[in-house]
Order: structure tokens, then C-alpha cells, then sequence
């Protein structure tokens, strides 16, 4: 059998806990989107390698309450599964609903609303049998058995049909979770993860006659797992779903991370990746080589791998939003605005993006590769506020982008005026540093005169630009013609998942973003600051 080349990750950048599902010749992923909105992201591929988004299963913000919902909170873990002409798609809502279903005739959606399924823990999945029985899987503790449950469901209404029954409490490792059940050659085959989605994560095997066990281990367990292989550049692989590609092999998607060189740190947050599956003559089956995979793999794809450029400017279709942007717990059309006619993303200003809770005008695109670069032209209205000591409304402005990892995690390049501003004040350029509970403006200029390029609007311009690699971020500006300078710069390692103060599952992204407030003369508009030019480029 032909075996073709592909490089991991196939889905870069903050894209984890993946799952797959295939209808003929086409295959269906979901991942983990927690706080983002839109979230539930699906993708479409037919060579597994490839994967385009077509839709979010999280499309109106009515279906999930997210204004309560912390960094790393929200939609945990989904499984999708296709099953009489339905596609299935279950979530845990760690913020409100708990675990639960939505369902869509059609990948492309729309999606339904979600029906709650009365079952605790994470991690929910799916398992439709032969007969069409209805399975569904989690993470919980059932009368003091803590490990996999699963009972018999409606898909449809979220009804238990069963009592929720312990089933397996995994091989010893912390935490098992993400359970997916399979059948193959009559025997049940339960494949979970376990030791913690960080380093010592791994994904272990089981295998019954039925699918209430009890389960024998996998003797090679893990089937998956870096732990001991501290030198190669993929860590944290686990939390797998497994696929059969029509043709008679087996696939599986797994996260994992890829590390700064040297240190067990990562900052795009885990990423979906792929590799074939081996099975023994006992049936019994493990993921790579001997549970080991890399970032240059091959093995019989269902079709081959094409060229593919991380490289984006953002489409602006009036009313198809472009699928990369997304926005913190759910998007407030009264503070962002993207205008199609001038290709650009028009932002009030709004709540500082250091505020744990509500909505910002902020609009993020996930950063998927160390050596990468994003950038855009931002023009503010440097004329056309008043300063009003006595208003209240003018607590100072920034304007600008964002490597953003949370409220408490952010680097920043933005134009400000800060507190009360006379109409002939400077306007300043700055890069601040969010972390933890400390957040300062670390350095800062005059933006001069000579280069606010002043046009009839009262609109001046400046170009920014923040370019990564896995050392820094270096954040860049230029105006009125002058060359890129640079401002400032921040620890890659600062962003880094491993640094934060609580327990958070996602990545950085890039994006624009406005705050403050201004009082200004006549009547104020609707959206003052305007975004063109946005681009992300990936130099590796």
C-alpha cells in the first residue's frame, strides 16, 4: 500500500482535544474552543491532512451563556459522530449547561440548540451500536467510582434510557477522561486518556464483550504517549479519537504540543495532529510507532497532502463573517464592525481587555507557528474628541494589536492618551505587558507631529506589526512614511501556558482591539477606529 507524507500538526495553533467522524469519502473534526466565540469549530477534509473550516456548532451566542465564563472556561471536549443521516456533536458547557448535545443535518449547519444530558463529569461521547443504541460516555464519579461512566441515551431529547453505570477506572494514571468507545470484529474496544492533558499525558486501551465490561487492558498501554520522550519536539500527546478512512486503515487524531527549543513550554496552545494506527494479530492497536509520533510522518492517506499556506488577509463578504476571527465569550455588534465595502474592521472603543468578564471590541485570529508576523494599519480620530474634565467619559484610549493569551496574559503595541486630554496633547505610542496581576506600559514615544497622517476626517494612521519567534515577541510601528521601527519587546515564554496562575488549555492569538473612552464633539461615531490591512504571514 502507497504510504505519502504529511506534516503535523494538521490543524496548528490553539486547535485541541480533537475529534473525527467520516461520511463516505468525507471526514468531519471538531476541537475544544472554551471561551471563543464562534466556538466548536468543524472542519472538513478528504485526505485527512487538509482540513478547512465550514462551520461552528457554537454560531448563536443564545445557544451557550458565556458572559459569565473565565479564561479556559466554557465548551470543553466535544465528540462528533454522524448517525441516521444526523450529525451529533457533544460538549461539557463547564460555565452553565454541563454536558450535553447538538445536532445538525448537515455539517455545515445550523447547528441546534443544545439538549442536556442529565450525566455528569467531561468529556462527553457517543457510541452508536449496531442495533442504533445510543451510548454516551464521560469522565465521573458514580457511587464513589471515579473513572469512565456511560449509560444508554436519546440523542435527540438527551433522556437517559439506562442508570449510569461505572465502567472503567483506566490504568492507574490521573484523571482518565476523554473516553471514546468503538467496535471492531465484535469486541468493544474503549480507548481514553489519562495522567493530565500536560506532560505525562497518555492514551490507554480496553476491550470487552459488551460494552458495560468488564474491560481487559491493552498490554502495550500506553498506546500514546510522550512522556518518557522528553527530547522529541511533540509533547503532551493524548486525548485521541480514532477513525477508519473506507479503505481499511485506522487513523488517529490526538493532541499535543509543540514545545519552545530546550524547555517544556509551549505557547500556541495544543494542536490537533495526526497518525496511523497499527494493529497487532491480537487486534489490539497502538498509535504511531509504538505510541511515539513526530512532526514528518507518512503512512496510506485516503488522498495526498496538498500545499498548504498558514499565510491570511481576512475576506469580508457581507454577511459570512471570515471562519479565523473570533471573539472573547461571544461578539457585541455595538463595538466591532467589519465593513466589507473598505476591508477593514471598524471598533468603538470598549472595556479594557484586562476585565475578566463581558465583551470587548477585540477581534482575534489564533497565532499557528513560531516564526510568524501579524500586522495592521490602524486610524483613530486624533481631532475629533473634547477633552471635559468635568464628563466622566474621558478615562483615556488605546487603540491597537494584541498577543493575547487571556485577560491576565497579553502583550500590547497600541496609540493612547491616557486620563483627561487637551485637543493639542501628543498622542503617544506604547507596548504594555500584562502579567498575572501586574500589567505596565514597558515602553513608550511621542508620536510625532510630522507623522500623523492628518487627512479632512480628523483621522491619523500608523501601521503595527508584532513579529514572533520562539524568543520574543517584537512589536514594531511606522508612520508617514518612515520604515518599520521597533518599540519593544516580550518573552515568548511569557505566554506560555505553563506560566499562568490557574489551570488554562488554550494558545495565543493575534488581534486588534480598542478600549477607553472619549468624550467627542457633536455626535460621536458609531465605531471611531478603523483596522486595515490585516495580515498574518508565517516565516517557518
Amino acid at each position: 500500500m502507497k504510504t505519502l507524507p504529511y506534516r503535523n500538526p494538521v490543524v496548528p495553533g490553539f486547535h485541541p482535544d480533537p475529534s473525527v467522524c467520516r461520511v463516505g469519502p468525507d471526514f468531519y473534526l471538531v476541537v475544544s474552543s472554551f471561551e471563543f466565540f464562534p466556538g466548536l469549530p468543524v472542519f472538513h477534509s478528504t485526505n485527512l491532512v487538509n482540513w478547512e473550516p465550514i462551520s461552528f456548532a457554537w454560531h448563536r451566542e443564545s445557544q451557550f451563556d458565556m458572559a459569565g465564563a473565565g479564561a479556559s472556561r466554557g465548551l470543553f471536549a466535544p465528540t462528533i459522530r454522524f448517525h441516521a443521516g444526523e450529525f451529533f456533536i457533544t460538549v461539557t458547557d463547564v460555565s452553565g449547561t454541563g454536558n450535553c448535545i447538538l445536532r445538525s443535518g448537515t455539517p455545515y449547519g445550523p447547528w441546534s440548540d443544545p439538549v442536556p444530558v442529565a450525566q455528569g463529569g467531561i468529556d462527553p461521547s457517543l457510541f452508536f451500536d449496531d442495533d442504533g443504541t445510543a451510548f454516551f460516555c464521560t469522565n465521573a464519579e458514580v457511587d464513589g467510582s471515579t473513572g469512565i461512566a456511560l449509560s444508554v441515551i436519546n440523542p435527540v431529547t438527551g433522556a437517559l434510557r439506562s442508570p449510569v453505570r461505572h465502567i472503567c477506572a483506566g490504568t492507574g494514571g490521573r484523571w482518565p477522561e476523554a473516553p471514546h468507545l468503538y467496535k471492531f470484529d465484535g469486541l468493544y474496544y474503549l480507548m481514553l486518556a489519562e495522567g493530565g492533558t500536560e506532560y505525562g499525558h497518555m492514551e490507554t486501551l480496553f476491550r470487552s464483550e459488551s460494552p458495560w465490561g468488564p474491560y481487559t487492558p491493552c498490554p502495550t498501554n500506553p498506546v500514546l504517549s510522550h512522556r518518557d520522550a522528553v527530547s522529541n519536539p511533540v509533547q503532551c500527546t493524548g486525548h485521541a479519537d480514532i477513525v477508519d478512512d473506507g479503505a481499511g486503515n485506522l487513523w488517529a487524531v490526538f493532541l499535543g504540543v509543540r514545545t519552545l527549543p530546550g524547555v517544556l513550554l509551549h505557547n500556541l496552545g495544543r494542536e490537533t495532529f495526526l497518525s496511523p494506527v497499527v494493529q497487532d494479530a491480537a487486534g489490539w492497536f497502538s498509535i504511531g510507532n509504538g505510541g511515539i509520533v513526530g512532526l514528518e510522518m507518512e503512512g496510506p492517506l485516503p488522498g495526498e497532502a496538498r500545499p498548504y499556506t498558514r499565510d491570511w488577509k481576512p475576506s469580508y463578504i457581507e454577511g459570512k463573517r471570515d471562519p479565523h476571527w473570533c471573539f472573547v465569550r461571544g461578539f457585541d455588534a455595538s463595538l466591532i464592525h467589519f465593513d466589507c465595502t473598505d476591508a477593514a474592521v471598524r471598533l468603538a472603543f470598549g472595556p479594557d481587555i484586562s476585565t475578566p468578564s463581558g465583551l470587548y471590541a477585540l477581534a482575534l485570529r489564533r497565532q499557528e507557528g513560531f516564526l510568524c508576523e501579524f500586522s495592521a494599519r490602524v486610524e483613530f480620530p486624533a481631532r475629533i474628541y473634547a477633552a471635559d474634565e468635568n464628563s466622566g467619559k474621558n478615562s483615556g484610549v488605546r487603540a491597537g494589536l494584541t498577543a493575547y493569551y487571556n485577560d491576565s496574559y497579553h502583550y500590547d503595541i497600541f496609540v493612547y492618551r491616557d486620563g483627561v486630554c487637551g485637543t493639542n496633547d501628543p498622542w503617544r505610542l506604547g507596548v504594555s505587558k500584562r502579567i498575572h496581576d501586574m500589567e505596565a506600559v514597558v515602553a513608550s514615544v511621542d508620536l510625532p507631529e510630522s507623522l500623523l497622517q492628518v487627512g479632512g476626517s480628523g483621522l491619523a494612521a500608523v501601521d503595527f506589526r508584532i513579529r514572533s519567534d520562539t524568543e520574543w515577541y517584537v512589536f514594531e510601528w511606522k508612520a508617514g512614511g518612515t520604515g518599520w521601527a521597533e518599540l519593544g519587546r516580550g518573552k515568548t515564554a511569557g505566554l506560555c501556558t505553563e506560566g499562568t496562575y490557574h489551570m488554562s488549555f488554550t494558545g495565543v492569538l493575534f488581534g486588534v482591539f480598542a478600549s477607553g473612552c472619549l468624550n467627542f464633539f457633536g455626535s460621536e461615531p458609531d465605531y471611531p477606529v478603523s483596522f486595515s490591512d490585516c495580515a498574518y504571514t508565517e516565516r517557518d
